[in-house]
């Protein structure tokens, strides 16, 4: 008898965890199918729908003679809520392979007006954007900005300074404002890159060309209102694989 509650893409996020913490390594021959099913006590229907999933987001493939193994993942790229939840089970800052380079912090007008909106702020108003890219095996991968509202400030003047933190910069503001802090669901959307973006990128086009790009947007709030907004912006030909469990 099966688990109760426990399906094919529980099975599958098991998996996907441990390869995304480098517990299985591209090459890894992934574990035999009677081994799934009897770990997790579901049935071969379900254990092979979980390896299918897998496969479908570019994470396994069959190599003949091995089975199922973990597959190299150039164009996979890790989501910001992804990131958090690996950082929170390992206190990895970095997935296998992943980097960040070009790291920038300053005080600069929102020109944005879904992130004004988002951070609660006036277009024109000043707010802390530290921006850095995400390398995945020496390319890169994501162009990361965070907008951070300015009272922040006042608690983690470190906010200014370009070299990255040892660990979420919000856990320095929770310890010494003893506030906690939360984040909404993520959001995905698609547009234009800009050409800062392109640049980040490091993708190279002609200058009238238009690239479509894949873009995640976390907001992190306390009980003042918002106070972070993550925007993520993915090479052009990269996919992503989890998010957040609703």
């Amino acid at each position: 008898m099966e688990r109760d509650g426990l399906g094919y893409a529980d099975i599958a996020a098991y998996y996907r965890k441990q390869i995304e913490d480098g517990l299985l390594k591209a090459g890894d021959t992934m574990p035999p199918m009677s081994q799934v099913q009897k770990q997790f006590g579901v049935s071969i229907t379900t254990a092979n729908r979980a390896y299918r999933l897998l496969k479908d987001e570019g994470l396994t493939t069959p190599r003949p003679g091995s089975g199922t193994v973990v597959a190299e993942q150039p164009r996979v790229a890790t989501t910001g809520a992804a990131r958090l939840q690996r950082i929170a089970r390992t206190g990895q800052l970095y997935a296998p392979g992943e980097t960040s380079i070009n790291h920038t912090a300053q005080l600069r007008s929102c020109s944005s007006p879904l992130v004004a909106d988002a951070l609660g702020v006036e277009l024109g108003d000043e707010v802390v954007v530290r921006s850095r890219v995400f390398l995945r095996d020496g390319k890169p991968a994501v162009a990361a900005l965070s907008c951070i509202h300015i009272r922040a400030l006042v608690s983690v003047p470190e906010l200014l300074q370009a070299q990255p933190f040892d660990r979420f910069w919000q856990e320095l503001y929770r310890e010494r404002t003893g506030r906690q802090t939360t984040k909404s669901p993520e959001r995905r959307t698609a547009r234009l890159a800009a050409d800062n973006e392109l640049d980040m990128l490091d993708v190279h086009v002609p200058e009238t060309a238009a690239v479509p790009v894949l873009v995640l947007l976390n907001v992190f709030h306390d009980d003042e209102g918002p106070l972070e907004v993550w925007e993520d912006v993915y090479a052009p030909g990269l996919w992503q694989v989890e998010g957040e469990k609703p």
